[in-house]
């Protein structure tokens, strides 16, 4: 959970997820998006994966990202119960 908490922290990554909301892209589609070095957004992809919130695929030179929404609800479900929210108990239920 604090690896998928780690990468949402920076606001590339974040943005990053953003686009991929929309479908699988290319590092390089990803990567003209953002005004920063190639080897920084490579470090920005490498966080995500490490995180499991993306996973990639190789289409020929291409490295394909595709977002992993499962691993994100895990991370906040976790969160969430830590506080006792998301719980099917009902409060002052004792049994």
């Amino acid at each position: 959970m604090s690896d998928v908490f780690k990468a949402l922290a920076d606001p590339t990554r974040r943005q990053v997820l953003e686009r991929l909301k929309s479908g699988p892209k290319s590092a390089g589609e990803l990567a003209a998006d953002f005004p920063v070095s190639k080897p920084t957004m490579s470090a920005h992809f490498a966080v995500l994966r490490e995180a499991g919130l993306v996973t990639t695929e190789r289409q020929g030179k291409s490295l394909i990202y595709h977002l992993n929404v499962s691993v994100l609800e895990e991370a906040l479900l976790g969160f969430a119960g830590l506080f006792g929210l998301g719980s099917d108990t009902p409060k002052g239920d004792t049994q």
